[in-house]
């Protein structure tokens, strides 16, 4: 363990076993001062303690190369659910106990997680597509980290990019998407005030990936509508996707709604809003054009001078 790691993880005892102080806690101390194993471990290192790992969109062979051993590796594996393929956990975790983390709290986890570790078990906490994408895996960290037990992450394919796979498009494109958002549709944990669909949607040149939001398909087209949106603004909706049941379904702001209603869908779907959903009207790019042509004329004269 480094310097850093030895004055990154840890906490009062006064906190121990709250979840919610332990996050109070790390969330004021990262506040002081960043977390020291940012300047000495990189994102592709194994590290001392659990990793969070992304399982990535769905498809076993869409899991990273480090997640896999990980898992391979793993005693005990704590996971997502119906969030991961169960194709994956026969694939990779034979060997480990497995525990779905669906229904259980933090009060939960994180005893079950640390004695696991405290016991020298390999533990891995498993995501569905990438955790730091609507994951809520920081506060499960910084719970275990303020009672002692290390984590790091090991990232993972979200769900968009498996999605604009599967539309064979790119979710940037030039002049046509110069910009991503990732975001999530008002609800429950989301306020109207909160929800920035409609102004991500009205940028022009943005490609919007709603996460968390098939159930409210309908609701979120039509706020956009009553936002004053074309209808015909392309729409695509990816159920699983790079799972065996992907379906796709593709139509427009002011169509999409009845498509995703006839297919039942409720959950585990992407919504793509924007112009690259086609992959059409997209201009060539400066990288191999002017740019690439720039310098095969800059070698040509250094080659000239050098004769």
């Amino acid at each position: 363990m480094t310097d850093g790691e030895r004055e990154a993880v840890g906490g009062s005892a006064a906190s121990e076993g709250d979840p919610q102080a332990a996050i109070d806690a790390r969330g004021a101390r990262r506040r002081e001062e960043p977390d020291g194993r940012i300047f000495e471990r990189a994102a592709g290192d194994r590290q001392e303690g659990i990793p969070f790992v992304g399982a990535g969109p769905g498809d076993p062979g869409l899991l990273t190369v480090t997640g896999r051993e990980l898992l391979e590796e793993a005693d005990l594996v704590v996971h997502a659910g119906s969030l991961v393929n169960s194709e994956l956990l026969d694939a990779y975790c034979d060997r480990a106990e497995l525990v779905n983390s669906v229904g259980k709290d933090l009060e939960e986890l994180i005893p079950l997680m640390r004695n696991a570790y405290e016991d020298g078990e390999a533990v891995v906490r498993l995501h569905s597509g990438d955790p730091s994408i609507y994951g809520a895996a920081l506060e499960q960290m910084d719970a275990l980290e303020h009672e002692g037990v290390p984590t790091y992450f090991v990232p993972g394919v979200t769900a968009a990019f498996a999605a604009s796979a599967t539309l064979r498009t790119q979710l940037t494109l030039n002049e046509v998407a110069n910009h991503v958002a990732f975001t999530r549709p008002q609800g429950k944990t989301l306020t109207e005030e909160e929800d920035h669909v409609s102004d991500f949607v009205g940028m022009g040149d943005v490609t919007t990936c709603v996460y968390l939001g098939t159930h409210a398909v309908r609701d979120t087209m039509e706020r956009l509508l009553d936002d004053g949106h074309d209808p015909d603004v392309p729409v695509a909706v990816v159920y699983h996707a790079s799972w065996p049941d992907e379906d796709v379904l593709v139509g427009t702001i002011g169509t999409i709604a009845d498509r995703v209603e006839e297919a039942g869908y409720r959950a585990s779907a992407l919504v793509v809003v924007g112009d690259a959903v086609t992959g059409s009207g997209y201009e060539r790019s400066f990288l191999y054009g002017d740019w690439a042509n720039r310098g095969s004329r800059n070698a040509d004269r250094t080659e000239a001078g050098d004769d």
